[in-house]
């Protein structure tokens, strides 16, 4: 749960450096830019996916094991969707990694998912 959090501050941290330049209608490119759209997922994906780990991690309580791996998927997505959005709003060649994110989170939530119903 701790990467949860974490995630969170992160969420509120990247959001108040955004802010000070949202005020300007041309920073990046105009609010509808590829790059400052990506700026702004980036933003919401940490307290996105760290709502998920907090999540991931309460339900982890419930059940009688979690297994590591799983955990371990959930902490990687929390880190890498954020940082594959602004890197890819830097760069658009960096777009290709956002697969990484998604299969993290996808086979953590799956992985959790299985050994649920296995108990």
């Amino acid at each position: 749960m701790w990467t949860g959090w974490a995630a969170t501050l992160a969420g509120v941290i990247s959001g108040a450096v955004i802010g000070l330049f949202f005020q300007r209608e041309e920073w990046l490119g105009g609010y509808s830019s590829y790059r400052r759209r990506l700026l702004r997922l980036g933003h919401i994906s940490f307290f996105g996916l760290g709502f998920t780990n907090i999540l991931f991690g309460l339900t982890g309580r419930v059940l009688v094991t979690v297994p590591g791996i799983a955990a371990v998927l959930m902490i990687a997505s929390a880190i890498t969707m954020p940082i594959c959005c602004f890197l890819a709003a830097w760069r658009t060649r960096f777009r290709i990694l956002f697969p990484l994110p998604v299969i993290s989170a996808t086979a953590g939530i799956v992985m959790l998912l299985m050994n649920w119903r296995a108990q």
